[in-house]
């Protein structure tokens, strides 16, 4: 299953091109709906699995990413 990373904006809560984002959440690619059970917004910004436990991918979401390692236990290194 591929899967991608969606951003949670700050109070505001609607993407904009400005908006810090708060942290970024696992979900199931084009979903809206994160592995921690979060509703996303579908406009948010995404970016590949790939940036999962990089800098680029940082804050991340601890509960998406204990449910991500529970369905690819080999992208642990």
């Amino acid at each position: 299953m591929e899967h991608e990373m969606r951003a949670e904006y700050e109070e505001s809560g609607r993407p904009r091109a400005d908006a810090p984002v708060k942290i970024w959440h696992m979900v199931r690619l084009d979903g809206a709906h994160a592995m921690c059970g979060r509703e996303l917004d579908p406009a948010a910004a995404t970016q590949s699995a790939e940036a999962w436990g990089t800098p680029a991918g940082e804050p991340f979401c601890h509960s998406c990413g204990a449910m991500y390692l529970r369905e690819h236990p080999q992208d642990t290194g």
